[in-house]
């Protein structure tokens, strides 16, 4: 009985607040699963306000062949130039435009994390449902080796790996990549504990489907929804481990530009107090790119838990 009142007060509380946004009773029965998601997502206008500018940054970056000024490797104008008419953001060091290379750094950050996020995902996805679903051996192999991983300081990890290997922009997504599965395994891991003992699995084990179809159509779906939430944070992190490495010199290597090789030459005081227009841009986007990212995360928590939304 307590349980009926609380979907009753659920129920009226999804009416209350969707009449509070302009939406009519039969409205809510006949939306999709990805127009409630939309709705909810909308609550949050900051995150609303976040994927737009997401969305210019990465159309930006896609058509910086097109919208750049000059080349990015190319000698423009004069060294350490400031902002003027020609080179609205002034030029570097050694005279390239500013404006240009930091069209051109934004599509190599997003690259990196996108890529890095990708490769981290479906290592963390594959381990979590083999440990989850079989249990047993495969389960403390993969949790053990899980815990190994994290037990080391990410950071110093990620350094050492990139001093082992060759710095480069495929050596940093890799590197990246195969170093932020953990957590994915484990979130995965908890989830498919749960489905497993849920009627509709063992429906389908009993009726004698395929574990591919038990693991990639019934429980994976299910588990999806947690799973871009906590890429949206690998994706932010990604970018920042990135542009660290690359500030280090660990990391994409000049003349190709990256948001974090940008802010190299930012390392003399004379470029900090003199020349800002050489470091202020880049840093800037850097902390409005991941600062985007977690506010669209957080609105998707909240959008596509089905219990925390009012409907």
């Amino acid at each position: 009985m307590v349980n009926h009142r609380k979907r009753i007060f659920r129920k009226k509380a999804a009416y209350a607040v969707a009449d509070a946004e302009g939406y009519r009773e039969q409205d809510i029965h006949s939306e999709s699963y990805l127009q409630t998601v939309w709705r909810r997502f909308k609550r949050h206008h900051l995150a609303t306000v976040s994927l737009a500018v997401v969305a210019v940054v990465a159309g930006a970056a896609l058509l910086a062949p097109v919208i750049a000024p000059y080349d990015p490797t190319e000698i423009a104008g004069a060294f350490a130039q400031p902002p003027s008419k020609d080179f609205w953001l002034g030029t570097d060091l050694i005279g390239r435009d500013m404006l240009s290379r930091l069209l051109y750094a934004t599509r190599i950050s997003l690259l990196v994390g996108v890529m890095a996020t990708l490769i981290s995902t479906v290592i963390g996805v594959i381990l979590g449902l083999v440990a989850g679903y079989f249990g047993g051996v495969a389960d403390m192999v993969i949790m053990r080796f899980t815990d190994m991983v994290m037990s080391f300081p990410y950071i110093l990890l990620v350094l050492v790996a990139a001093a082992i290997f060759k710095p480069g922009l495929w050596n940093i997504i890799l590197i990246l990549g195969f170093v932020d599965w953990p957590g994915i395994a484990r979130l995965v891991r908890g989830n498919v504990l749960n489905l497993r003992e849920t009627n509709f699995v063992k429906g389908n084990i009993v009726a004698g489907m395929s574990l591919w179809h038990i693991l990639f159509s019934e429980i994976l779906p299910n588990t999806v929804a947690p799973i871009l939430v906590y890429a949206t944070s690998v994706l932010a992190l990604s970018i920042l481990d990135e542009a660290a490495l690359s500030f280090l010199g660990q990391g994409v290597q000049p003349p190709t530009a990256s948001l974090g090789n940008m802010l190299n030459g930012a390392q003399s005081v004379t470029v900090l107090t003199s020349q800002p227009w050489l470091w202020i841009t880049p840093g800037l986007l850097i902390v409005v790119i991941v600062m985007a990212i977690n506010f669209i995360g957080d609105a998707l928590r909240d959008a596509l838990d089905p219990n925390g939304g009012l409907g």
